[in-house]
């Protein structure tokens, strides 16, 4: 009975489609049928892979004929693409275009990677296991990379097909998944599948250190293409970005020859994000690399200075003795650079632990005093009237300028010698670029020596000139130092440690003086190993190239030891110990309050007082202007110098 009913809807399912009504009773059943299987109504049918590789899997039948009568090869290895990551991927997934077996001949290529494994990553998102999605994020990433690489980009001699298509490069039968054996001989076959394209690459390569270690010695750690010029994101080598990436691919393999690299000038421009200057395959070459004891390298001592003048067109053959990888902390090999390096370490940690000590001792000291009652504090309420002229205008304006041009070079010093920190980079893309910055720092350098020359000649005159006769070179009016600031040192030591009362001092103390006599060390340092590096090929001229190496290394050392000391101990010495806190406006207004002085050049006064000298140096309250306009200079020079040092010591701990 069921079964004669079944048999009568039958009958009439079937009449109902002869007539006209049918159309729609099909609709219906189609729609019915659609929605039951999720998938789209177009969706393309699905042919089992096992009847795809009846076909492709015929060892007897490997290759078809092109129209252009060249061979394809059509093989599919089942086991190979049993075990690749696409195993379980039907053959329509990539290959969208086949509807049917057999298929239209040729095929017309239409393989959608990017859809599909897109497609795949919005399907994990909505799985809680993020380790599903782990995978996926990359291969996503590295399509979006491959979509604005010029691989994508449409060929100028065929624009309806890009550069390169993922199967171009990937063999998409035999994907292994990270860490399988497939993919490190797909990544041995780099060299062969990019050749493909790019032939004569391929030859230099070949002959090249790293092709001979890959396709003759089977040295998997050697460089392949994509070692070198990324995976996916491929952009033209001649452009900059490219150019950094090559340059820090290098170092992914020389990891010491890179972190010399980065210590010179060349290394510390491109950390910065410029190709301007030289980078790794600029002196070493790119496909044709050879060893460095190799006659056919670039490299080689006796092709060196011609690799030079590429960029140094008046080099002499000094530049050969020039390190470009001497390593300071290598002492086997570099013991004149490691020597030069201990000299100026040990210099930096005497130097700023002996002040630094002095600092803190004093801030405690003063303090305890202060709450004792001691010491000097200024009366707020009742601001003197007479002042000490201490600064003539003259000085006060060396004061400044070379207070302005010593924040200068620091800032754009530590920019290039912190090339690493995001601060840096700022800095330098602020200013324009590293000429830009190059030429803002050696007019700040002219500048800065321009003052220390004027300051000698004004000494000079007066000192030979008008007050010959009474200068006398080991006085108290005299910056020479003498025993006495020996003695004064100890007194203010055993004040610290309140031994003793706080020792009386004349025109000059002994901290002013050590403030005076370093610029004319860091002069020294600084200004002869800045001109060495200004003049290149001048100073190759005269002097060996090693000198470059020593050069480099002791003006970023000096010039650390600088900017630490004036912004921590000088900073404390005259703005920010508890008597004079906030800030010292002395050397810009010229004038300090007279008990002020009383209470720090004592000496001085009683030797004028006593000389009867002493009314002539006495002067009104600088006016509200002129101390409105040396606060706010102070102020933004303290700020500055407490800035740059928080930078500096970011540069310091994150090298």
């Amino acid at each position: 009975m069921a079964r004669n009913a079944r048999s009568v809807l039958a009958g009439l399912w079937m009449v109902g489609l002869l007539l006209p009504g049918g159309a729609a009773v099909a609709a219906v059943s189609n729609a019915t049928t659609t929605t039951a299987t999720v998938a789209p109504a177009a969706q393309r049918p699905e042919i089992a892979n096992h009847r795809c590789l009846r076909c492709h899997a015929d060892q007897e039948d490997k290759f078809v004929l092109r129209r252009d009568g060249s061979r394809n090869n059509v093989y599919i290895d089942p086991k190979v693409l049993e075990h690749s990551v696409h195993g379980k991927v039907a053959c329509t997934g990539c290959h969208s275009d086949v509807t049917k077996l057999p298929h239209a001949k040729p095929l017309a290529g239409a393989v959608g990677c990017v859809a599909c494994h897109q497609q795949k990553w919005e399907a994990a998102q909505k799985d809680p296991d993020p380790k599903k999605r782990e995978r996926l994020d990359v291969v996503l990433k590295q399509t979006d990379n491959y979509l604005h690489s010029a691989h994508a980009k449409p060929n100028a001699k065929n624009q309806s097909r890009v550069n390169a298509a993922c199967h171009d490069c990937h063999d998409a039968h035999n994907i292994g998944a990270p860490g399988e054996a497939q993919r490190m001989e797909h990544r041995m076959k780099n060299p062969e599948v990019c050749g493909r394209c790019h032939e004569k690459q391929k030859t230099d390569y070949v002959g090249s250190v790293h092709g001979k270690a890959i396709l003759e010695k089977k040295d998997e750690k050697s460089a392949v293409c994509s070692d070198c010029h990324t995976t996916h994101n491929i952009v033209s080598p001649r452009k900059d970005p490219m150019q950094m990436a090559i340059t820090k691919n290098c170092g992914d393999c020389h990891k010491t020859a890179q972190k010399t690299y980065l210590a010179s000038y060349h290394g510390q421009v491109n950390q910065l994000g410029y190709a301007n200057t030289a980078k790794c395959f600029d002196c070493h070459s790119g496909h044709k690399m050879q060893k460095v004891d190799d006659p056919a390298s670039t490299v080689h001592f006796n092709n060196r200075l011609e690799q030079c003048k590429n960029c140094h067109k008046n080099a002499t053959k000094s530049f050969l003795a020039f390190q470009p990888h001497g390593d300071p902390d290598n002492k086997e090999k570099y013991p004149w650079l490691w020597w030069s390096k201990r000299f100026m370490q040990a210099l930096i940690l005497g130097v700023m632990v002996f002040f630094w000590t002095h600092t803190l001792l004093w801030l405690y000291r003063e303090v305890m005093d202060r709450i004792q009652g001691k010491g000097f504090t200024e009366d707020l309420d009742r601001p003197e009237i007479v002042y000490f002229r201490r600064f003539s205008p003259i000085w006060r304006w060396v004061h400044a300028l070379f207070a302005i041009s010593t924040m200068v070079l620091i800032v754009t010093g530590t920019a290039l010698l912190f090339s690493h920190t995001a601060w840096a980079k700022a800095v330098i893309d602020f200013l324009g670029g590293p000429k830009i910055e190059g030429i803002v720092h050696r007019t700040a350098a002219v500048t800065w020596l321009s003052i220390f020359v004027f300051h000698l000649i004004v000494v000079a005159r007066n000192i030979w000139g008008k007050r010959e006769a009474a200068f006398k070179w080991f006085g108290g009016t005299s910056l020479v130092p003498s025993w006495n600031d020996l003695r004064d040192l100890k007194n203010m030591f055993k004040w610290f440690l309140g031994f003793a009362p706080r020792p009386e001092f004349c025109h000059w103390t002994y901290w002013q003086k050590f403030d005076y006599w370093a610029p004319f060390w860091g002069a020294t340092i600084i200004g002869a190993s800045g001109a060495i590096l200004f003049f290149p090929e001048k100073t190759a001229a005269v002097l060996p190239g090693w000198v470059f190496n020593i050069a480099t290394l002791v003006h970023a050392e000096e010039a650390v030891l600088a900017a630490i000391f004036l912004n921590t101990v000088h900073f404390f010495n005259v703005h920010f110990r508890p008597e004079r806190f906030p800030m010292s406006t002395t050397i810009f207004t010229g004038a300090i309050p007279l008990e002020e002085f009383k209470h720090d050049h004592r000496l001085e006064y009683e030797r004028l007082l006593a000389a009867g000298e002493l009314e002539k140096h006495l002067v009104r309250r600088p006016s509200r202007r002129v101390d409105l306009a040396a606060s706010f200079l102070a102020t933004v020079l303290i700020i500055a110098g407490l800035t740059l040092l928080t930078l500096m010591l970011i540069g310091l701990g994150t090298h």
